[in-house]
Protein backbone atom coordinates (compact mmCIF):
# COMPACT_ATOMS: atom_id res chain seq x y z
CA UNK A 1 0.00 0.00 0.00
CA UNK A 2 1.42 3.31 -0.95
CA UNK A 3 2.03 5.96 1.40
CA UNK A 4 -0.53 8.24 0.34
CA UNK A 5 -2.84 5.67 0.16
CA UNK A 6 -2.43 5.55 3.98
CA UNK A 7 -2.27 8.71 4.73
CA UNK A 8 -5.75 9.09 3.01
CA UNK A 9 -7.58 6.05 4.69
CA UNK A 10 -6.12 7.61 7.87
CA UNK A 11 -8.05 10.44 8.03
CA UNK A 12 -11.26 10.42 9.57
CA UNK A 13 -13.47 13.21 8.16
CA UNK A 14 -15.55 15.49 11.01
CA UNK A 15 -14.73 12.91 13.92
CA UNK A 16 -16.90 14.95 16.43
CA UNK A 17 -20.26 14.78 14.00
CA UNK A 18 -19.80 11.10 14.06
CA UNK A 19 -19.63 10.57 17.35
CA UNK A 20 -22.45 13.04 17.66
CA UNK A 21 -24.59 10.48 15.41
CA UNK A 22 -23.92 7.53 17.27
CA UNK A 23 -25.01 9.11 20.45
CA UNK A 24 -28.24 10.56 18.66
CA UNK A 25 -28.89 7.10 17.76
CA UNK A 26 -28.05 5.13 20.99
CA UNK A 27 -29.83 7.96 23.05
CA UNK A 28 -33.72 6.82 22.95
CA UNK A 29 -32.25 3.25 24.74
CA UNK A 30 -32.06 5.50 27.90
CA UNK A 31 -33.91 8.62 27.90
CA UNK A 32 -37.52 9.03 26.14
CA UNK A 33 -37.33 11.69 23.36
CA UNK A 34 -39.70 13.01 20.87
CA UNK A 35 -39.45 11.13 17.83
CA UNK A 36 -39.71 14.24 15.87
CA UNK A 37 -37.03 15.56 17.09
CA UNK A 38 -35.04 12.35 16.87
CA UNK A 39 -36.20 12.21 13.48
CA UNK A 40 -34.80 15.80 12.31
CA UNK A 41 -31.19 15.40 14.64
CA UNK A 42 -30.41 11.61 12.74
CA UNK A 43 -31.43 12.07 9.62
CA UNK A 44 -29.82 15.62 9.77
CA UNK A 45 -26.57 14.43 11.18
CA UNK A 46 -26.08 11.64 8.85
CA UNK A 47 -26.89 13.79 5.62
CA UNK A 48 -23.73 16.33 7.29
CA UNK A 49 -21.87 13.49 8.14
CA UNK A 50 -21.88 11.61 4.85
CA UNK A 51 -21.18 15.16 2.86
CA UNK A 52 -18.11 15.48 4.04
CA UNK A 53 -16.99 11.90 3.97
CA UNK A 54 -17.81 12.91 -0.19
CA UNK A 55 -15.05 16.05 -0.05
CA UNK A 56 -12.02 14.36 -1.90
CA UNK A 57 -9.15 15.56 -3.58
CA UNK A 58 -10.63 13.57 -7.02
CA UNK A 59 -14.48 13.96 -7.94
CA UNK A 60 -16.38 10.70 -8.64
CA UNK A 61 -15.85 8.67 -10.92
CA UNK A 62 -19.08 7.22 -11.49
CA UNK A 63 -22.03 9.76 -12.10
CA UNK A 64 -25.24 10.11 -12.79
CA UNK A 65 -26.78 11.68 -16.51
CA UNK A 66 -29.82 13.73 -17.49
CA UNK A 67 -31.22 10.42 -18.76
CA UNK A 68 -30.42 8.74 -15.78
CA UNK A 69 -32.17 11.24 -13.31
CA UNK A 70 -35.23 11.38 -16.01
CA UNK A 71 -35.20 7.47 -15.71
CA UNK A 72 -35.14 7.44 -11.97
CA UNK A 73 -38.42 7.96 -10.54
CA UNK A 74 -39.95 5.50 -13.52
CA UNK A 75 -37.81 2.76 -12.21
CA UNK A 76 -38.35 3.64 -8.90
CA UNK A 77 -41.80 3.75 -9.92
CA UNK A 78 -41.56 -0.04 -11.00
CA UNK A 79 -39.90 -1.68 -8.27
CA UNK A 80 -42.54 -0.18 -6.07
CA UNK A 81 -45.42 -1.44 -7.38
CA UNK A 82 -43.22 -4.60 -7.90
CA UNK A 83 -42.24 -5.51 -4.13
CA UNK A 84 -46.64 -4.06 -3.62
CA UNK A 85 -47.57 -7.03 -5.83
CA UNK A 86 -44.93 -9.54 -4.54
CA UNK A 87 -46.26 -9.05 -0.94
CA UNK A 88 -49.73 -9.11 -1.85
CA UNK A 89 -49.37 -12.59 -3.79
CA UNK A 90 -46.62 -14.48 -1.77
CA UNK A 91 -45.92 -15.03 2.09
CA UNK A 92 -44.68 -12.22 3.40
CA UNK A 93 -42.75 -13.90 6.30
CA UNK A 94 -40.64 -15.43 2.70
CA UNK A 95 -40.19 -12.44 1.21
CA UNK A 96 -38.96 -10.56 4.61
CA UNK A 97 -36.22 -13.77 4.64
CA UNK A 98 -35.22 -13.10 1.50
CA UNK A 99 -34.71 -9.23 1.70
CA UNK A 100 -33.21 -9.83 5.62
CA UNK A 101 -30.41 -11.79 4.13
CA UNK A 102 -29.79 -9.53 0.63
CA UNK A 103 -29.44 -6.74 3.19
CA UNK A 104 -27.65 -8.10 5.45
CA UNK A 105 -24.72 -9.03 2.69
CA UNK A 106 -24.94 -5.38 1.67
CA UNK A 107 -25.07 -4.00 5.45
CA UNK A 108 -21.47 -5.68 6.22
CA UNK A 109 -20.03 -4.08 3.34
CA UNK A 110 -21.62 -0.78 4.57
CA UNK A 111 -20.48 -0.81 7.89
CA UNK A 112 -17.22 -2.17 7.00
CA UNK A 113 -16.58 0.73 4.37
CA UNK A 114 -18.29 2.94 6.93
CA UNK A 115 -16.25 2.07 10.51
CA UNK A 116 -12.77 1.44 8.05
CA UNK A 117 -11.26 4.96 8.83
CA UNK A 118 -11.52 4.71 12.26
CA UNK A 119 -10.60 1.01 12.59
CA UNK A 120 -7.51 2.11 10.75
CA UNK A 121 -6.80 4.66 13.04
CA UNK A 122 -6.49 2.32 15.68
CA UNK A 123 -4.62 -0.59 14.67
CA UNK A 124 -0.90 0.32 14.81
CA UNK A 125 1.01 2.57 12.12
CA UNK A 126 3.65 -0.72 11.02
CA UNK A 127 0.94 -3.07 10.84
CA UNK A 128 -1.90 -0.93 8.58
CA UNK A 129 0.19 -1.93 5.67
CA UNK A 130 -0.07 -5.89 6.07
CA UNK A 131 -1.60 -7.14 2.69
CA UNK A 132 -3.40 -10.40 2.64
CA UNK A 133 -3.87 -11.92 -0.58
CA UNK A 134 -5.79 -14.82 -2.08
CA UNK A 135 -4.84 -16.07 -5.27
CA UNK A 136 -7.76 -16.95 -7.75
CA UNK A 137 -10.67 -16.53 -5.49
CA UNK A 138 -14.24 -18.00 -6.55
CA UNK A 139 -17.28 -18.42 -5.31
CA UNK A 140 -19.78 -21.14 -7.45
CA UNK A 141 -22.44 -20.15 -9.32
CA UNK A 142 -21.74 -16.06 -8.88
CA UNK A 143 -18.56 -15.91 -10.13
CA UNK A 144 -17.67 -15.97 -14.19
CA UNK A 145 -14.35 -16.10 -13.04
CA UNK A 146 -11.37 -15.89 -10.05
CA UNK A 147 -10.51 -13.31 -9.15
CA UNK A 148 -7.20 -11.72 -6.74
CA UNK A 149 -8.34 -10.64 -3.38
CA UNK A 150 -5.89 -8.19 -1.31
CA UNK A 151 -6.50 -7.11 2.11
CA UNK A 152 -5.62 -5.49 4.83
CA UNK A 153 -5.79 -6.15 8.83
CA UNK A 154 -8.11 -3.15 9.24
CA UNK A 155 -9.75 -4.20 6.66
CA UNK A 156 -10.30 -7.55 8.26
CA UNK A 157 -11.23 -6.64 11.52
CA UNK A 158 -13.54 -4.23 10.17
CA UNK A 159 -15.60 -6.58 8.51
CA UNK A 160 -15.57 -9.40 11.11
CA UNK A 161 -17.16 -6.32 13.81
CA UNK A 162 -19.57 -5.66 10.32
CA UNK A 163 -20.48 -9.27 10.27
CA UNK A 164 -20.72 -10.13 14.04
CA UNK A 165 -22.97 -6.52 13.85
CA UNK A 166 -25.25 -8.18 11.25
CA UNK A 167 -25.96 -11.08 12.96
CA UNK A 168 -27.31 -9.43 15.81
CA UNK A 169 -29.26 -7.72 13.73
CA UNK A 170 -30.51 -10.76 12.08
CA UNK A 171 -30.93 -12.76 15.43
CA UNK A 172 -32.56 -9.97 17.29
CA UNK A 173 -34.48 -7.61 14.70
CA UNK A 174 -33.27 -4.44 17.38
CA UNK A 175 -34.46 -1.17 16.26
CA UNK A 176 -31.18 0.26 16.99
CA UNK A 177 -29.70 -2.38 14.93
CA UNK A 178 -31.70 -1.58 11.98
CA UNK A 179 -31.23 2.24 11.94
CA UNK A 180 -26.81 1.47 12.03
CA UNK A 181 -27.43 -0.42 9.19
CA UNK A 182 -29.81 2.23 7.80
CA UNK A 183 -27.71 4.67 8.73
CA UNK A 184 -24.09 2.92 7.29
CA UNK A 185 -26.39 2.48 3.58
CA UNK A 186 -27.36 5.85 4.00
CA UNK A 187 -23.53 7.20 4.44
CA UNK A 188 -22.31 5.10 1.91
CA UNK A 189 -25.14 6.07 -0.74
CA UNK A 190 -24.01 9.58 0.01
CA UNK A 191 -20.55 9.21 0.30
CA UNK A 192 -20.47 7.34 -3.20
CA UNK A 193 -23.15 8.85 -5.51
CA UNK A 194 -22.06 11.51 -7.28
CA UNK A 195 -25.20 13.40 -9.33
CA UNK A 196 -22.44 14.92 -11.76
CA UNK A 197 -24.07 18.35 -12.20
CA UNK A 198 -26.29 20.45 -10.53
CA UNK A 199 -28.78 20.01 -13.38
CA UNK A 200 -28.79 16.57 -13.16
CA UNK A 201 -29.89 17.12 -9.58
CA UNK A 202 -32.34 19.43 -9.84
CA UNK A 203 -34.07 17.06 -12.83
CA UNK A 204 -33.91 14.08 -10.34
CA UNK A 205 -35.39 15.97 -7.28
CA UNK A 206 -38.13 18.07 -9.35
CA UNK A 207 -39.49 14.23 -10.77
CA UNK A 208 -39.07 12.02 -7.35
CA UNK A 209 -41.14 15.29 -5.85
CA UNK A 210 -44.15 14.06 -8.09
CA UNK A 211 -43.27 10.56 -7.51
CA UNK A 212 -43.29 10.86 -3.67
CA UNK A 213 -46.47 12.47 -3.49
CA UNK A 214 -48.30 10.58 -6.58
CA UNK A 215 -47.67 7.80 -4.43
CA UNK A 216 -47.81 8.37 -0.85
CA UNK A 217 -51.39 10.57 -1.02
CA UNK A 218 -53.05 8.72 -4.65
CA UNK A 219 -52.26 4.97 -3.63
CA UNK A 220 -51.94 3.04 -0.82
CA UNK A 221 -48.52 1.50 -2.45
CA UNK A 222 -45.42 3.40 -0.68
CA UNK A 223 -47.14 3.16 3.18
CA UNK A 224 -48.39 -0.67 2.65
CA UNK A 225 -44.83 -1.49 1.24
CA UNK A 226 -42.66 0.62 3.64
CA UNK A 227 -44.54 -1.21 6.66
CA UNK A 228 -44.37 -4.35 4.97
CA UNK A 229 -40.73 -4.85 4.59
CA UNK A 230 -39.10 -5.80 7.62
CA UNK A 231 -35.15 -4.52 6.29
CA UNK A 232 -33.10 -1.98 6.96
CA UNK A 233 -34.84 0.49 4.50
CA UNK A 234 -36.17 2.57 6.65
CA UNK A 235 -35.48 4.42 10.14
CA UNK A 236 -37.71 3.88 13.36
CA UNK A 237 -37.72 5.75 15.88
CA UNK A 238 -39.65 4.65 19.61
CA UNK A 239 -42.46 6.83 20.69
CA UNK A 240 -44.42 6.50 23.52
CA UNK A 241 -47.35 4.21 23.40
CA UNK A 242 -50.29 5.84 24.32
CA UNK A 243 -52.57 3.86 26.20
CA UNK A 244 -55.96 5.25 25.14
CA UNK A 245 -54.81 4.67 21.90
CA UNK A 246 -57.04 2.04 19.29
CA UNK A 247 -54.45 1.59 16.94
CA UNK A 248 -50.70 2.36 19.00
CA UNK A 249 -47.71 2.69 16.58
CA UNK A 250 -44.72 2.03 18.72
CA UNK A 251 -42.19 3.63 15.90
CA UNK A 252 -41.90 6.79 13.87
CA UNK A 253 -40.57 6.02 10.15
CA UNK A 254 -38.24 7.39 7.71
CA UNK A 255 -37.05 6.30 4.57
CA UNK A 256 -33.75 6.06 3.46
CA UNK A 257 -34.71 7.73 -0.13
CA UNK A 258 -35.32 10.88 2.37
CA UNK A 259 -31.87 10.77 3.32
CA UNK A 260 -30.24 9.84 0.49
CA UNK A 261 -31.71 11.70 -2.63
CA UNK A 262 -31.27 14.94 -1.10
CA UNK A 263 -28.12 14.30 0.54
CA UNK A 264 -26.40 13.81 -2.71
CA UNK A 265 -27.68 16.94 -3.86
CA UNK A 266 -26.62 18.32 -0.57
CA UNK A 267 -23.18 16.79 -0.90
CA UNK A 268 -22.57 18.12 -4.39
CA UNK A 269 -22.95 21.66 -3.00
CA UNK A 270 -20.33 20.95 -0.67
CA UNK A 271 -17.90 19.98 -3.00
CA UNK A 272 -18.92 22.89 -5.01
CA UNK A 273 -18.37 24.96 -2.03
CA UNK A 274 -14.78 23.11 -1.67
CA UNK A 275 -13.68 23.39 -4.92
CA UNK A 276 -13.83 27.57 -4.29
CA UNK A 277 -12.05 26.96 -0.85
CA UNK A 278 -15.33 27.78 0.55
CA UNK A 279 -15.56 31.24 -0.31
CA UNK A 280 -19.53 30.93 -1.72
CA UNK A 281 -21.26 29.18 1.66
CA UNK A 282 -24.06 27.38 -0.77
CA UNK A 283 -23.80 24.06 1.64
CA UNK A 284 -24.64 26.36 4.80
CA UNK A 285 -28.03 26.94 2.48
CA UNK A 286 -28.47 23.60 1.21
CA UNK A 287 -28.09 21.78 4.89
CA UNK A 288 -30.19 24.52 6.69
CA UNK A 289 -33.46 24.15 3.79
CA UNK A 290 -33.18 20.03 3.98
CA UNK A 291 -33.28 20.47 7.95
CA UNK A 292 -36.24 22.79 7.27
CA UNK A 293 -37.84 21.13 4.78
CA UNK A 294 -37.93 17.92 6.86
CA UNK A 295 -39.03 19.88 10.14
CA UNK A 296 -42.03 20.68 8.16
CA UNK A 297 -42.66 17.48 7.28
CA UNK A 298 -42.45 16.12 10.89
CA UNK A 299 -45.09 19.26 11.59
CA UNK A 300 -47.72 18.30 9.28
CA UNK A 301 -47.14 14.45 9.77
CA UNK A 302 -48.64 15.35 13.48
CA UNK A 303 -50.61 17.80 12.78
CA UNK A 304 -52.97 15.81 10.22
CA UNK A 305 -51.53 12.71 11.99
CA UNK A 306 -51.12 10.98 8.63
CA UNK A 307 -48.13 9.75 6.45
CA UNK A 308 -46.33 12.72 4.63
CA UNK A 309 -44.14 12.34 1.21
CA UNK A 310 -41.07 14.11 2.80
CA UNK A 311 -39.82 14.92 -0.47
CA UNK A 312 -43.17 17.17 -1.36
CA UNK A 313 -41.30 19.50 1.73
CA UNK A 314 -37.90 18.93 1.81
CA UNK A 315 -37.07 19.36 -2.65
CA UNK A 316 -38.65 22.90 -2.34
CA UNK A 317 -36.77 23.38 0.64
CA UNK A 318 -33.33 22.78 -0.70
CA UNK A 319 -33.85 23.50 -4.09
CA UNK A 320 -35.81 26.96 -3.46
CA UNK A 321 -32.86 27.81 -0.67
CA UNK A 322 -30.26 27.21 -2.39
CA UNK A 323 -31.51 28.94 -5.95
CA UNK A 324 -32.25 31.66 -3.23
CA UNK A 325 -29.04 31.75 -2.26
CA UNK A 326 -27.88 32.10 -5.75
CA UNK A 327 -29.62 34.73 -6.71
CA UNK A 328 -28.78 36.91 -4.29
CA UNK A 329 -25.65 36.43 -4.77
CA UNK A 330 -25.78 37.22 -8.56
CA UNK A 331 -24.41 33.61 -9.46
CA UNK A 332 -27.58 31.50 -10.39
CA UNK A 333 -26.13 30.65 -13.52
CA UNK A 334 -22.72 29.99 -12.30
CA UNK A 335 -23.96 27.25 -10.14
CA UNK A 336 -26.65 26.39 -11.95
CA UNK A 337 -24.49 25.31 -14.94
CA UNK A 338 -21.93 23.51 -12.38
CA UNK A 339 -20.56 19.88 -13.72
CA UNK A 340 -17.63 18.02 -11.66
CA UNK A 341 -14.88 17.42 -13.78
CA UNK A 342 -14.90 13.76 -14.12
CA UNK A 343 -19.04 13.56 -14.74
CA UNK A 344 -20.38 11.63 -17.68
CA UNK A 345 -22.27 13.90 -19.81
CA UNK A 346 -23.93 12.47 -22.75
CA UNK A 347 -24.73 15.71 -24.32
CA UNK A 348 -20.65 16.24 -24.39
CA UNK A 349 -20.44 12.76 -26.24
CA UNK A 350 -23.19 13.57 -28.66
CA UNK A 351 -21.54 16.91 -29.71
CA UNK A 352 -18.16 15.26 -29.80
CA UNK A 353 -19.98 12.47 -32.09
CA UNK A 354 -21.73 14.93 -34.11
CA UNK A 355 -18.39 16.52 -34.46
CA UNK A 356 -16.79 13.78 -35.75
CA UNK A 357 -19.23 13.33 -38.07
CA UNK A 358 -19.36 16.61 -39.37
CA UNK A 359 -15.69 16.58 -40.01
CA UNK A 360 -15.56 13.39 -42.08
CA UNK A 361 -18.43 14.62 -44.57
CA UNK A 362 -16.79 17.60 -44.80
CA UNK A 363 -13.60 15.93 -46.05
CA UNK A 364 -15.66 13.90 -48.67
CA UNK A 365 -17.41 16.76 -50.08
CA UNK A 366 -14.45 18.83 -49.90
CA UNK A 367 -13.59 19.80 -54.12
CA UNK A 368 -10.26 18.18 -55.13
CA UNK A 369 -7.41 20.68 -55.38
CA UNK A 370 -6.39 22.54 -58.78
CA UNK A 371 -2.69 20.56 -58.69
CA UNK A 372 -4.57 17.32 -58.91
CA UNK A 373 -7.49 17.99 -61.26
CA UNK A 374 -4.73 19.24 -63.42
CA UNK A 375 -2.85 15.78 -62.96
CA UNK A 376 -6.12 14.19 -63.86
CA UNK A 377 -6.41 16.28 -66.79
CA UNK A 378 -3.13 15.16 -67.54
Amino acid sequence: MAAGQQSEDESVPVPFAHLLLLTVAVLPLFYVIDSGVNVVLLACLCVYVGCWRSVKPLPPVDAMTKKDALKFPLIGSAVLLGLFLVFKLLPKELINRILTFYFMSLGALACTATILPFVTVLVPFRRRGNVFEWKKFSVPYFMKEPTDIATSIPEIISALLSLAFCCWYQWEKHWLANNILGLAFSIQGIEHLSLGAVQTGVILLSGLFFYDIFWVFFTPVMVSVATSVDAPIKLLFPRPVDPLSINPKPFSMLGLGDIVIPGIFVALILRYDAKLKFTSHYFRSAFASYGLGLTATILVMNWFSAAQPALLYIVPAVLGGVGLHALLKHEFKLLFDHAEDEAPSEDKDDKDSKAKQGAVSTLEQRPASPQRATKKGA
